[in-house]
């Protein structure tokens, strides 16, 4: 019998398993990504988070480790941008990872150089759109998923994407273990793909405090809001969150402008590459110029929680599968238990 774990994400990546570590803002650094892929995972950086210096040190970072398969995250939006594609091109990582941006020309780009491109999609229109812009492989991800999600779970869309699209798919927005990973493939899925099961592992950078709130959160904790940027966005109910919600439009406005400038501050970007990106935003979306500006500062509410470590002054980003999450293994004993606890259940159901 053929492996089953063997499938098109391995045979294409070189990982050992079919698990993808998602790029989380300010989490999926390189010292996460480095003890995923020593695990037999497929790790990405969060290059969308990153200047192209911050990039290009990561990057040789994680080179100097290991020399497992790994891939980088960014958005055609972000300040940089070009820069960064020309770094992923000339590092020639194992694949990238985008949510909205690239063009078939990009796309082509990528493939020329050897790089898979592995988009993260929330809706079977946005699957089809990508699939014809010729990407390799598509990541799935349900309403059950942290951060900017959509409104259809895992369960109804996969299968539908899976349906009529003729390239490898990744399941994400669920994930947390063995089983999960068997019924992924039992879709027909070439492997899952974890954000908050990995942030809450031990070489996750996000401080000890804020690991207990994700901990202690139960699954009616963990809403979808559309008042941080105006997109619907999964997270955690905290303090922050709850203001977020009762506040009106000018108040949101006036936070997305303070998140803004310590966005430049801590980016390095000038007051005209910012512009230019949110232009871009709004060019590729249907986001208005104000819903562009609190997108692009909402990673600044998340960095607050997750590296300052003031989880009720900051947005926590989180997946539904963080209310049934009890403990922080180490990227190695996670990956063991995933792969364990699949093998199990794919043997009992073969008898």
């Amino acid at each position: 019998m053929a492996d089953p774990f063997h499938t098109a994400l391995c045979e294409r990546t070189g990982c050992r398993y079919p698990i993808i570590q998602t790029a989380m803002g300010w989490v999926a650094t390189p010292d996460l990504v480095i003890a995923s892929c020593q695990a037999g995972a497929l790790g990405f950086l969060a290059g969308a988070v990153m200047t192209p210096p911050e990039l290009t040190t990561a990057i040789a970072r994680v080179k100097a480790v290991t020399n497992a398969p790994f891939g980088v995250n960014f958005h055609m939006f972000q300040p940089g941008a070009e820069e960064i594609v020309d770094i992923i091109i000339r590092e020639k990582v194992a694949a990238v990872s985008f949510g909205r941006g690239p063009n078939a020309d990009m796309i082509a780009r990528f493939r020329d150089a050897g790089i898979l491109t592995i988009p993260t999609v929330g809706a079977l229109k946005h699957a089809r759109k990508v699939a014809d812009l010729g990407v390799d492989m598509i990541t799935v991800q349900g309403g059950e998923g942290g951060g900017h999600t959509g409104g259809v779970a895992t369960t109804v869309l996969l299968p539908q994407i899976l349906d009529e699209i003729d390239i490898p798919v990744v399941a994400a927005g669920g994930f947390g273990d063995g089983r999960g990973l068997a019924a992924a493939l039992a879709y027909g899925a070439a492997g899952i793909a974890m954000g908050t099961r990995f942030l809450l592992c031990k070489e996750s950078p996000v401080p000890p405090g804020t690991k207990d709130k994700y901990l202690n959160a139960r699954g009616e904790d963990i809403i979808v809001s559309s008042k941080i940027d105006g997109l619907p966005q999964r997270a955690i109910l905290n303090e922050k969150l709850r203001k977020i919600e009762q506040s009106s439009p000018l108040l949101r406005w006036r936070e997305a402008i303070i998140a803004g400038l310590e966005l430049k501050k801590q980016t390095g970007a000038s007051s005209l590459e910012l512009l230019r990106s949110l232009r871009s935003m709004t060019a590729q979306s249907e986001m208005t110029l104000t819903q562009a500006m609190m997108a692009a500062a909402s990673p600044m509410l998340i960095r607050k929680a997750i590296v300052e470590g003031k989880p009720e002054q900051g947005i926590m980003a989180s997946g539904q599968v963080a209310g049934r999450i009890e403990e922080i293994p180490s990227c190695q004993e996670l990956i063991e238990n995933i792969m364990s606890d699949a093998s199990a259940r794919i043997a009992s159901l073969c008898g």
